[in-house]
């Protein structure tokens, strides 16, 4: 792992680069942009022949989607113990999706007019829970619950299959209790083009959720205009920031936990305390050899992860609000003030006794969040995304001649006399 001080020689050059503004590369873009043209020519035709080339799996128009066989089937494969997991964390989920929700409200402007915003749910949403290694059980609830909260009336997932052509039980048995209506079978940026663009068998859907790949990510990407998304979120990423109140075991042991990610997870620890750094690094080599992805996590140490030493915790918020960190641990004496200075993180996690794993399965905010720097313009999946936001006019007789002048005013700037006279219309009659 890079370890550095400030009073080290290459410092401020690593700090400098830890200010990210992430494009994708042109190859990804090129291969995305292909995967979308053929959904969209092709359709269902096209999800099989790219499900078959990329996951290696024969699906049929037939078996494309999850039947209600394979949902009885998974309800009653799945343990106790988990089914009651997955209650609390989703019990959880709702209840502080629905303090997030947005409220129609009105007032009235200087001229008397009655202005106002209302909030009604997405009619069809579509939700993206990645495969791979596991079966992403939280990132289905923490996405589907928060439609299930906001009151959305059709929730569609797509998701990779298995080799059999099945989704795992337990992350059907979620996506069932999260209120997810249907399931298709595909993952990659062909599940997010057939989700926007829609085919033979996929009606589209108004706006998609869900974390992803390189590939999903760019497909978000490139389909903003023909859907509408939540956020751009790719491989998992923590900061801790700590001073010497810093338990090290438990510092250790969150960036442990972040590395078992893998892939091109980031793991970054910034302390004004040298003591702190050693501590854990010591904590971290004792931990590791307990871990049954200890490989994994190696990898990610040696290629994804930092420390610095910094001059003070002042410096290293600094690095916070310029790295914009997925996931921010916050362990400092001053917490209130500290606090009060970060301006960029996806979720912040305060005190020693708060580890991310607890936000990632059970808290009850979504962890689908801004990655890659994008903390700085996102904020992470929130319940009234899941909203549409319509402004409101309603005007009497006095509010439209006390806004007659102002209008005739800007009408006459802009060369757009038809604006003019629509409102003086109004008055003359």
């Amino acid at each position: 792992m890079k370890i550095l001080s400030y009073k080290d020689a290459g410092y401020e050059r690593f700090v400098q680069r830890l200010q990210r503004r992430a494009i994708p590369e042109t190859q990804l873009r090129i291969t995305v942009g292909k995967i979308i043209q053929q959904v969209a020519k092709g359709g269902d035709k096209a999800l099989i022949e790219l499900t078959k080339r990329f996951d290696k799996v024969d699906l049929t128009r037939k078996t494309l989607w999850v039947s209600e066989k394979e949902f009885a089937a998974a309800a009653k494969a799945v343990k106790p113990a988990t089914r009651h997991a997955i209650s609390r964390s989703l019990a959880n989920i709702e209840a502080f999706a629905r303090k997030s929700l947005r409220k129609d409200w009105s007032t009235r402007n200087a001229e008397g007019a009655i202005v106002g915003e209302r909030f009604t749910a997405f009619e069809r949403v579509g939700v993206y829970v990645p495969g791979g290694k596991a079966p992403l059980v939280s990132t289905a609830l923490m996405t589907a619950g928060f439609a299930k909260a906001a009151s959305v009336p059709h929730v569609v997932a797509a998701t990779p299959c298995g080799p059999d052509g099945k989704v795992n039980a337990e992350l059907l048995y979620a996506l069932k209790r999260a209120g997810v209506h249907e399931v298709l079978k595909v993952g990659g940026a062909q599940a997010i083009a057939a989700l926007a663009l829609g085919t033979d068998t996929v009606v589209p859907v108004d706006r998609i959720f869900g974390p992803g790949n390189s590939f999903v990510v760019e497909a978000k990407r490139q389909l903003v205009g023909a859907v509408s998304i939540d956020l751009l979120p790719g491989p998992s990423e923590i900061l801790i920031v700590a001073d010497k109140t810093g338990d090290p075991d438990f510092i250790a042991a969150d960036m442990l936990a972040q590395a078992e990610h893998g892939g091109d997870s980031v793991v970054g620890f910034v302390t004004n305390s040298k003591a702190l750094i050693n501590g854990v690094l010591k904590a971290i080599d004792t931990q590791l050899g307990e871990l049954s992805r200890s490989k994994i996590i190696r990898s990610v140490l040696k290629k994804g992860t930092f420390m610095l030493h910094t001059r003070s915790i002042a410096s290293a918020i600094n690095i916070c609000n310029d790295f914009a960190p997925e996931h921010l641990s916050l362990i400092v004496e001053d917490e209130k003030h500290w606090l009060s200075k970060v301006r960029s993180a996806g979720a912040i996690y305060l005190g020693n006794l708060s580890p991310v794993a607890v936000g990632d399965f059970l808290a009850g905010p979504s962890h689908t969040l801004p990655t890659g720097g994008a903390g700085r313009s996102f904020s992470g999946l929130r319940a009234d995304q899941f909203q549409r936001r319509t402004s409101i006019v309603k005007m009497g007789k006095q509010a439209v001649i006390k806004s007659l002048p102002v209008v005739q005013e800007f009408a006459r700037i802009e060369g757009l006399d038809a604006h003019g006279r629509s409102t003086a219309i109004r008055t003359e009659k």
